[in-house]
């Protein structure tokens, strides 16, 4: 099997906005019902404020959390000091499991230093475009080429429409 590919998943409103204080600036039922499939049985590397967010470790999925914080720690992760070494760890487990695919899972930060490393995005469009302090990198058309596109169906526990995106790299 070859190496697993990093791939960047979010949810991101018609403005870029990704986040607001440290939380999803909507609330999405079936998009985090998308994220938990598309991410089961995968390695996900997030930063340490994503993983507060998210209040643990996700069942199912090998965590890797990056921190400058020497003294975090979290039961049921792996810690790494920056994206190399959150990446080195993912590989090696995304490995063992035989993932296909890395998922790199925010926030901004994280994003903005991998997604030169990305083969595959999978977005959610949600439409809406909140304040918001955390933001995902713009898609360069140059670079990514969108593979598929299929509207989400909205749920009474969805505060917007959403489309699910992915983009491959087309080069660069």
């Amino acid at each position: 099997m070859s190496a697993p590919i990093v791939a960047l998943i979010a949810a991101v409103a018609r403005n870029g906005v990704i986040g607001s204080g440290g939380a999803l600036p909507w609330r999405l039922s079936s998009d985090l019902k998308h994220f938990k499939a598309a991410t089961m049985g995968k390695a996900l590397v997030m930063g340490r404020k994503t993983y507060a967010s998210i209040g643990g470790a996700l069942p199912g999925r090998t965590i890797v959390v990056v921190t400058r914080d020497r003294a975090f720690a979290a039961e049921g992760v792996s810690i790494a000091g920056d994206i190399d070494e959150a990446l080195k760890l993912a590989e090696t487990a995304a490995s063992a499991e035989a993932a296909d695919e890395i998922i790199v899972a925010g926030g901004g930060e994280i994003y903005a230093q991998t997604i030169g490393r990305a083969s595959r995005l999978h977005l959610t469009e949600v439409d809406l475009a909140p304040t918001g302090d955390a933001r995902f990198p713009p898609i360069d058309p140059a670079i990514w080429r969108e593979v598929s596109r299929r509207k989400g169906e909205r749920g009474p526990r969805d505060d917007a429409d959403f489309v699910f995106v992915e983009y491959e790299r087309t080069r660069g």
